[in-house]
């Protein structure tokens, strides 16, 4: 069921929303050549504690998987899409890669959810150009997010740039509605038709997540049973805003 968030509720998504975006960029910064994924995980649980705070992630059963998640923050490196654990077999990050933070927040009951992809040095330009268009395309949907269109104008505005450019978006894979639970309706692929799908309404959060790889739409699930990659090897790259419908343009509540 889709719901619509009362105002006093909004008031508090759009605290816990900068209370992520503060952790995330400080999380970020910290990504260089030699770090651990786990380390990126202790800090993330160390700034989410100063804030008194809880990490969304942490201790959450996704309808089909078999067991909790065992840390705070999502961490993909390269070829992974979304989910990688930092905490499990840790990996050291290397100069050239590229990684994936993907973060909930819950703050006085309520969750906002947002990822970003970072450059780990210097990056091919290849990876640079995936970073930068994958965020585009995230500001692409969330321009057609607006009360009175639908679902499929936001997954449209983001298959329709990223298509031409001849990246492969993550089979499965969407965006999803956010504040009551970490996964709430409505599901909100990154592809779609105009004028399909639920009616945007004024009062829906949805946390809108374009994937895009350099290679195939077809994914393939890890050991771990959370771990996404893509299935030919190819690098992707993930960006993610919790947003808020509005009357007028959507209120990004993560930014």
């Amino acid at each position: 069921m889709i719901t619509i968030k009362k105002p006093e509720e909004i008031e508090i998504l759009k605290e816990s929303g900068r209370r992520l975006s503060s952790v995330l960029q400080k999380v970020a910064a910290m990504v260089k050549p030699g770090i651990s994924t786990k380390e990126i995980d202790d800090y993330t649980r160390k700034l989410i504690a100063e804030l008194g705070d809880k990490a969304s992630f942490l201790g959450y059963t996704p309808r089909g998987a078999k067991r909790p998640y065992p840390a705070a923050i999502c961490v993909s490196v390269n070829d992974e899409i979304v989910h990688g654990i930092p905490n499990e077999n840790p990996k050291i990050l290397k100069q050239g890669d590229i990684v994936g933070l993907d973060l909930g927040i819950t703050h006085k009951g309520l969750i906002t959810d947002s990822a970003v992809t970072v450059a780990v040095g210097k990056v091919s330009e290849e990876n640079r150009k995936l970073i930068e268009h994958t965020k585009e395309a995230l500001w692409r949907g969330i321009k057609a997010a607006k009360a009175g269109n639908h679902i499929g104008d936001i997954g449209y505005a983001i298959e329709s740039f990223a298509r031409p450019l001849g990246y492969g978006l993550s089979e499965g894979l969407a965006g999803h509605g956010v504040g009551y639970k970490v996964h709430e309706d409505p599901f909100v692929p990154n592809e779609g038709k105009p004028g399909k799908g639920e009616l945007l309404k004024p009062g829906m959060v949805l946390a809108l997540e374009p994937m895009l790889t350099m290679g195939t739409d077809e994914i393939v699930l890890g050991d771990d049973g959370y771990t996404y990659s893509t299935a030919d090897g190819s690098n992707a790259a993930h960006f993610e805003h919790s947003i808020v419908i509005t009357e007028n343009e959507p209120y990004v509540l993560t930014r």
